[in-house]
């Protein structure tokens, strides 16, 4: 009994220490600034994301430009990217089985346990077993 009062009593000087840090879990702010949050700063976040994003398309045309002039300088053929990768390019492991491929061997995992099965049902009854 003596150490469940002691737990409270440090449980309850805990929480007070983490609220007077702002830890609060119920204080609802992250709810309300998701929701409720002024037009003028979505507008500003806004704003800047396309500013950032013009940004970053900019500087990838300059590079793309360098890039060439140095292909045209050195006489380099520009890299095609491949359709479709090889998926097992690359890969350390096994190649991945088809779904085809899982069924076959489900297929010969259930003919080796009828096996088992009739063969163990045999010598039970030669009283092998």
């Amino acid at each position: 009994m003596a150490s469940f009062i002691a737990k409270q009593m440090v449980g309850d000087q805990f929480k007070s220490v983490k609220g007077a840090l702002g830890d609060k879990e119920g204080d609802g702010t992250s709810a309300a600034t998701a929701e409720g949050e002024d037009p003028e700063v979505v507008e500003a976040r806004r704003e800047m994301e396309e500013k950032r994003k013009e940004k970053h398309r900019k500087m990838e045309e300059e590079r793309e430009t360098m890039r060439q002039s140095i292909r045209d300088k050195y006489g380099l053929k520009k890299k095609v990217a491949e359709e479709e990768p090889d998926p097992s390019e690359g890969r350390v492991g096994r190649k991945k089985k088809t779904p085809a491929e899982i069924a076959a061997e489900n297929n010969l995992d259930s003919d080796d346990d009828e096996f088992a099965n009739k063969f163990s049902s045999l010598c039970c009854c030669m009283n092998f077993v």
